[in-house]
């Protein structure tokens, strides 16, 4: 994968918003701190550049696919947004959506990495149609945990368990977007194929936000600790009552899979889910 710059980011929060989800293997997006929201200040397209479209002086990025570059049915992808460190044991944070069977709701799945270490994925449905209008997604990253959110609503939270031993996301890390062909195991477990005659298709996204802790040779994690960023503060600790509430009902409500419960896989569960 392409990366933009020397720039990265220790912590913060970082916004997506997404209109459509699709697949193929054409588009790697790279991404580094910055507040602009400008898709060209701090990204680009590192190859695929005939599939994209540039509009509204970068603030959106039209991608357009067919089967020719290797690109498929919007039901039937898997589209990966990540923070990756590029490191031997990298740290990670992935939004991967999955298509499913005309009908039925898209899978977003999500998965934590830490010091090389993964298979952290849990898995919901959507409550909305991600393909029906723009929708934010957001990843909000500190000393003490980690939110995955849809449109402001907390669906996941990665608590700092270092003191027990479970390894926690550290390392400056990037943003990225890939698009690939998934038809194999992302969409209805496989089952359900590519109907190419539909092509082609088209997704946009918007809002290229960063709000970061820049990494440089002299940045130490000390100095991102700092109250002086806002994500900092102690609110930002843990989830209010109101986040808490909605965060249960995204649980009870729309969770599909979650490897703390997976006893076949992980007969004795995983450290931080005791906590």
């Amino acid at each position: 994968m392409g990366t933009i710059s020397d720039q990265s980011s220790f912590f913060g929060v970082i916004l997506f918003l997404l209109f459509g989800v699709l697949l193929g293997e054409v588009l790697i997006l790279a991404g580094g701190a910055s507040s602009d929201s400008s898709f060209d200040v701090n990204y680009y397209v590192t190859w695929g550049s005939s599939n994209v479209l540039s509009l509204n002086e970068g603030g959106e990025i039209q991608l357009s696919m067919d089967i020719s570059s290797g690109f498929c049915n919007p039901k039937r992808l898997a589209l990966l947004m990540q923070l990756t460190s590029h490191t031997d044991k990298h740290d990670e944070l992935d939004f991967e959506f999955l298509g499913n069977r005309e009908g039925r709701p898209y899978t977003l799945q999500t998965n934590v990495f830490s010091n090389g270490e993964g298979n952290r994925e849990q898995r919901i449905h959507l409550w909305f149609d991600p393909t029906a209008d723009f929708h934010d997604y957001k990843v909000l990253w500190n000393q003490h945990l980690i939110v995955f959110y849809a449109d402001d609503i907390p669906f996941r939270v990665f608590k700092n368990n270092a003191n027990i031993g479970v390894s926690y996301p550290t390392q400056p890390m990037q943003i990225e977007a890939s698009l690939w062909d998934g038809d194999s195991w992302a969409t209805d477990g496989g089952q359900t194929k590519t109907n190419w005659s539909q092509a082609p298709f088209k997704a946009h996204f918007q809002g290229f936000n960063i709000d970061g802790c820049p990494s440089s040779s002299t940045t130490t994690q000390g100095q991102c600790y700092s109250s002086n960023f806002w994500w900092n503060q102690e609110k930002y600790w843990k989830l209010d009552s109101n986040q808490q509430k909605a965060y249960e009902n995204v649980r009870n409500n729309y969770m599909t899979y979650d490897y703390c419960s997976d006893r076949p896989r992980y007969p004795k569960p995983p450290a931080e889910c005791l906590q």
